[in-house]
């Protein structure tokens, strides 16, 4: 599965100048390639990014969360999240999770994973238990 120019490039801009609050990525199986299918913009909420999410489709997604630390630190966490419904096709599920590891290698700088098939494993109560 090849890796479009665009998905590392604009994961760049999200990791270094925070360019985007969330990145959704598609798997084009006619060109056997990763896209880029959705940029969010800063302002963007988290529940702009979960609406994105297709509820019977695959895709990977990167999302820049923005927390506060017991000490009262304002600090970001990179988070890949591998969405997989239930309700996805087999085939659609077997490229995604046969592809997801070489695509993340490319995406330097992820700092955490999620798998989720369905809403529940990826709301925000999971991403803030994840950034401890």
């Amino acid at each position: 599965m090849a890796v479009h120019d665009d998905c590392k490039l604009k994961f760049l801009e999200l990791k270094a100048k925070r360019t985007y609050r969330f990145i959704v990525y598609k798997i084009e199986e006619k060109q056997k390639q990763v896209i880029v299918e959705k940029l969010g913009e800063p302002a963007e909420s988290y529940e702009d990014f979960a609406a994105c999410m297709p509820a019977d489709e695959c895709r990977y997604a990167v999302y820049d969360f923005d927390f506060v630390t017991a000490e009262s630190c304002q600090k970001s966490r990179i988070f890949f999240i591998a969405w997989s419904p239930d309700t996805a096709k087999v085939r659609s599920k077997m490229i995604y999770a046969s592809s997801k590891d070489r695509f993340k290698r490319e995406l330097d700088g992820i700092q955490v994973e999620l798998q989720a098939t369905d809403p529940t494993e990826m709301d925000l109560d999971v991403f803030k238990s994840r950034t401890s």
